[in-house]
């Protein structure tokens, strides 16, 4: 005796569901993972004692930003052996890429984006009030008329901050503010400061390349400490990051050209 009608109907509405959940399946199964994932299982398989946490594109093509813990990368997904360390700015918008980024993710512990050009949510970090900083412990370099000003937070032993000082160099009417720190150690940072002519032993050492001026004996009062707890007041967690009149801030290397033109950006927005 056959089921009735609706029983029927309902068996051939199970079957045709559970057929469909296997097609489904199937062809999920066999879908091929995204450029992304396939560059993170080869970047894991390849430096197993890193611990990659995400690969997501970049606004740059054929990059990928490859994150490691809180740090990132630019790697080529047909070159991954090379690893690019730094930031990427937009020069049409002048606009630091990878600063926010960085700062986002030492702050939650993730990207929070699949975005890489996503902005960063502001914070009490995402701005200084240049008025209030403590400049009496910063050096002071004066060029030109030093109407324009700009904040460096840097590190004698950052190789970085040294090939940054011969851009700041080149730019005229400027008055620079540069706090040390002391993230690869007190004592060039303490010698420097203690230098009868701070801002002269400074360039002396960083663009001269003059160890003399760090071999001295001398100790005097200082603001190292001062400098490593402002730094960490404000959120800066590398060396060079520069503090535009503006408030806002740019992490790592950039060029006299940038420098000058975030200059201009940043007295224009705070001029009345």
């Amino acid at each position: 005796m056959r089921p009735p009608l609706r029983g029927r109907l309902q068996a051939a509405t199970l079957i045709w569901a559970l057929f469909t959940m296997l097609v489904n399946g199937i062809a999920w199964a066999g879908a091929p993972p995204s450029q992304e994932a396939r560059l993170l299982a080869a970047l894991r398989k390849a430096n197993p004692s890193t611990r990659f946490t995400q690969v997501l594109p970049s606004p740059i093509g054929g990059l990928y930003e490859v994150w490691m813990n809180g740090n990132v990368a630019y790697v080529s997904a047909r070159q991954p052996r090379y690893f690019v360390f730094g930031h990427v700015f937009d020069t049409q918008t002048m606009t630091d890429i990878t600063g926010p980024r960085l700062a986002l993710a030492a702050r939650t512990g993730s990207t929070a984006s699949n975005s890489p050009t996503a902005p960063a949510p502001t914070s009490a970090t995402s701005s200084i009030a240049f008025d209030q900083l403590p400049l009496a412990d910063a050096i002071k370099t004066v060029r030109g008329n030093g109407q324009r000003q700009i904040a460096v937070f840097s590190d004698p032993g950052c190789g970085y901050c040294k090939q940054l000082e011969p851009e700041l160099a080149r730019i005229d009417n400027v008055t620079v503010y540069t706090f040390m720190l002391p993230f690869q150690g007190e004592a060039k940072p303490i010698a420097l400061w203690c230098a009868p002519d701070r801002a002269q032993a400074w360039q002396r050492y960083m663009v001269q390349g003059d160890t003399s001026v760090i071999n001295a004996p001398v100790r005097c009062d200082h603001p190292v400490a001062r400098n490593l707890a402002l730094a960490r007041r404000l959120g800066v967690q590398a060396t060079p990051t520069l503090i535009w009149a503006d408030g806002s801030r740019t992490e790592g290397y950039v060029d006299h050209q940038v420098i000058q033109a975030r200059l201009n950006l940043a007295t224009s927005e705070v001029q009345p």
